[in-house]
């Protein structure tokens, strides 16, 4: 029988309702190549091989009924930012430490409910704050590739880390993460898989362990295409717990994977040739552009002139929303507490322990950009460019159907290379933040390898709620570049 984790999410649903395998042998596969792989890629901080296997044995019976839901018996694991009833979560930070939610998020009721399968709960950039996954109290998830020649452990990109790696490695079928300025995307670049990130208020935040509430938003990472449009049918819904989300039919975006993309139009900003990007990326670039106009798009260069200020004022709109949103841990009702001399004491204490180096200077720099005298100065200011942001894409949708850009600058680093460099940490994210500062629809695609031996991803920008568009166009792209896999030097 062909290793069951290598099959695709299609394939394994194709195989489940076909009889070739059972839901318990395929849920099996997984938590063995996860007992073996995990301590040398830590992407699950959580495995759950009960929870697994006692679902699948649920999912067999509903198959030998005929009453397979459309995820039946397929095994996914979840970023450790989605609260999980009954199952740890943590969002990797010390200062939730042993919480156990009452609840489940809405977006994985809705897996749940189609009868997909947990194997666990994966590794993250602590709170999502991170471009590598290096934030993480349970220590950073390493990327399956490995430089050619070299051993040197790379990061996996961040902050959805452990979601990118359990897929590159086969250790799930798919994984979902969330992306608040590329945190599904970026580390979808770096490790050869298809992230997207949906229009915000595609799916529901309800449940998922808030951020920036303005720029979160769910989404899946997976093996294919086809995969991710599979996954995010069903994780997408209205929801009356979540103000955010947007009551509208969710297509389905499996029938768009494959469909003709002549005539469509392809942008290219101008404004994303950055100074000091490596000449890989713009061969790369030009070559998803030569593949998009063979498959019948006709392409045109666009203007986007406020991208060159997206970064710093996503760096301002992000860390506000968060110090705000990390109020609520005080160490009082659940997870950390330390003790001190009286109540404030005791609130610094905890918040001192619990948090870690990168979310106490996001915390600090929102408290700065929010406190009076700097809030017109910093805050206001930067929303005023969202707002011109959004517009840029506006003018752009007026004349194309998507864009057409790296999803990253450069090919993933070497676990501790840029660590105590913020700022260079941060421009990571330079071709991802203005997606979520618009509040678009934004998809990476693996398009080919660096010179070093590792992946690269092409990102495509659509109108919002038009991602069949963007998955009819990002199948273009795979299908031209062919997958990308690891060698399996963990094994």
């Amino acid at each position: 029988m062909t290793d069951l984790t290598t099959l695709t999410l299609a394939e394994a649903r194709d195989g489940l309702r076909a009889g070739a395998f059972s839901a318990t042998e395929l849920a099996g596969a997984f938590l063995d190549a996860i007992a073996v792989a995990n301590k040398a890629l830590n992407a699950f901080v959580l495995p759950t091989p009960d929870h697994a296997l006692k679902a699948a044995r649920a999912s067999e019976r509903r198959l030998a009924r005929g009453e397979a839901r459309p995820l039946e018996g397929l095994p996914v694991a979840i970023k450790d930012l989605y609260c999980t009833k009954g199952v740890r979560t943590t969002a990797c930070s010390k200062i939730l430490d042993g919480f156990t939610p009452t609840y489940e998020s809405t977006v994985t009721q809705n897996l749940w409910d189609c009868g997909a399968v947990m194997l666990g709960k994966l590794n993250n950039d602590e709170f999502a704050m991170g471009s590598s996954n290096e934030t993480s109290c349970f220590g950073p998830a390493i990327n399956p590739w490995r430089r050619t020649g070299s051993n040197l452990a790379l990061v996996p990109g961040g902050s959805s880390g452990g979601s990118a790696v359990a897929v590159a490695a086969d250790l799930c079928l798919a994984a979902i993460g969330t992306d608040t300025g590329g945190s599904i995307r970026q580390p979808a670049s770096h490790t050869g898989t298809v992230g997207i990130k949906p229009t915000y208020g595609r799916c529901s935040r309800w449940g998922i362990v808030a951020y920036a509430s303005s720029l979160d938003q769910a989404g899946p990472i997976a093996k294919t295409v086809r995969d991710a449009a599979i996954l995010l049918r069903h994780m997408a819904s209205a929801d009356p717990k979540d103000s955010t989300s947007v009551d509208a039919p969710v297509p389905d975006y499996e029938a768009a994977v494959g469909g003709s993309i002549k005539g469509l139009r392809i942008g290219v900003p101008q404004q994303y040739r950055v100074a000091g990007m490596a000449r890989e990326i713009e061969e790369l670039w030009q070559r998803g552009v030569d593949w998009l106009a063979a498959a019948g798009a006709t392409i045109s260069s666009v203007s986007l002139p406020h991208t060159k200020y997206a970064l710093p004022a996503y760096y301002i709109v992000a860390p506000a929303e968060c110090s705000s949103n990390l109020a609520r841990y005080d160490g009082l009702r659940y997870g950390l507490q330390e003790a001190g001399e009286d109540l404030i004491d005791s609130y610094a204490t905890t918040r001192a322990s619990g948090f870690g180096a990168e979310v106490r200077r996001r915390i600090l720099m929102g408290t700065y950009v929010l406190s009076a005298g700097y809030y017109d100065a910093y805050y206001i200011k930067a929303q005023k460019v969202r707002t011109l942001i959004k517009r840029d894409f506006d003018t752009a949708f007026a004349q194309v159907d998507a864009l057409l850009t790296p999803t990253t600058p450069a090919p993933a680093f070497a676990v501790g290379e840029v660590v105590g460099d913020p700022v260079q940490m941060y421009l990571n994210d330079v071709f991802t933040v203005t997606v979520n500062m618009a509040g678009l629809p934004g998809i990476s695609v693996p398009a080919g390898l660096s010179r070093e031996g590792t992946p690269l991803g092409l990102q495509l920008i659509g109108r919002p709620f038009d991602e069949a568009t963007l998955f009819r166009a990002a199948r273009v792209i795979e299908d031209a570049a062919g997958r990308f896999l690891p060698r399996r030097w963990w094994a």
